[in-house]
């Protein structure tokens, strides 16, 4: 198969919600771009967030993942380009704008006290509470039993949400901040590098809630550097190096050897192949390399 890109062109104007059928997206960024002084982040950034679609944003290091975070989030503004909330032209200023907007993040650093009971977590700085007056106070039960729903709704089954968070798993607590998402109101749903310090079983834990989300409607961004997490959850696929995109492709366009063929770099490769043959007396690794750059090669997408 080779893969074919999604027209740029064309996905801004032609496609709809699949939900309302309307032609509009919950999200769109066209030729989005941010520039710190003289240093180029970000530019030419085209992609599109739809209700129920999960839409994988990929790249190494230094690539522009965190700079589109943040512009998407309402940390940073973008200064070139269009950045669309349901149609509507927009500049976020704060985060706080942001979730009001119906966009939530979920950092790899989760905002969580580890002491802390869950339910306490699950509610933190939106405690609900109860009584007027000097009579008010939170309301503690009522906590308890949305925590316990919405976990359960997630799929999350935990004996007891009154155990501090910090003795839950990594996946585990990446999953009670994606619920809480949800149930905030998030409309767009941002997970940055959720699976980076994860096993293989945590991770695992991790995708599945990431389709838990997904089926319940929510434009899902995930970033992550690891096509191999990406592409079993991932509808779309934007591709990014140095700041701009290499690649933005459909699913059924792409394989995941072609996604990771384009992630490793062929040129890359062959460099270190170079440096290999220039220091002499390594060629069990040169030889490896070398097959690897005729993989990359051989798995190189077609460009239309």
């Amino acid at each position: 198969m080779n893969a074919q890109r999604i027209d740029q062109q064309t996905l801004l104007r032609d496609e709809k919600d699949p939900l309302t059928h309307t032609p509009v997206h919950l999200l769109s960024l066209e030729a989005v771009g941010k520039h710190y002084g003289n240093i180029i982040a970000l530019r030419d950034v085209t992609m599109a967030v739809d209700n129920g679609r999960v839409t994988c944003v990929l790249g190494d290091n230094g690539a522009g993942k965190s700079t589109l975070i943040k512009i998407i989030a309402g940390l940073h503004q973008h200064d070139e380009g269009s950045f669309k909330i349901m149609g509507e032209e927009r500049k976020l200023g704060s985060p706080r704008e942001a979730l009001d907007a119906g966009i939530a993040a979920v950092y790899q650093d989760l905002a969580v006290v580890s002491l802390m009971p869950i339910w306490r977590n699950f509610f933190l700085g939106s405690e609900l509470t109860t009584g007027v007056g000097p009579f008010k106070r939170m309301d503690v039960q009522k906590m308890k039993d949305i925590t316990k729903k919405e976990l359960a709704d997630m799929g999350i089954d935990l004996r007891d949400v009154e155990q501090p968070i910090g003795q839950l798993s990594g996946g585990e607590r990446q999953c009670v901040a994606i619920a809480r998402a949800v149930y905030f109101g998030a409309k767009v749903l941002i997970l940055d590098e959720p699976t980076a310090a994860l096993g293989v079983k945590q991770s695992g834990v991790v995708l599945r809630y990431i389709l838990q989300a997904r089926d319940r409607g929510l434009g899902v961004i995930f970033i992550t550097h690891n096509p191999h997490h990406a592409y079993p959850v991932g509808d779309r696929f934007l591709l990014l190096k140095r700041g701009k995109s290499i690649g933005y492709y459909e699913k059924k366009d792409i394989s995941v050897e072609e996604l990771t063929a384009q992630m490793a770099g062929g040129a890359e490769l062959a460099e270190l192949a170079h440096e290999l043959e220039q220091l002499g007396g390594h060629t069990e690794a040169l030889n490896e390399v070398k097959a690897e750059v005729a993989d990359v090669a051989d798995a190189a997408p077609e460009k239309a």
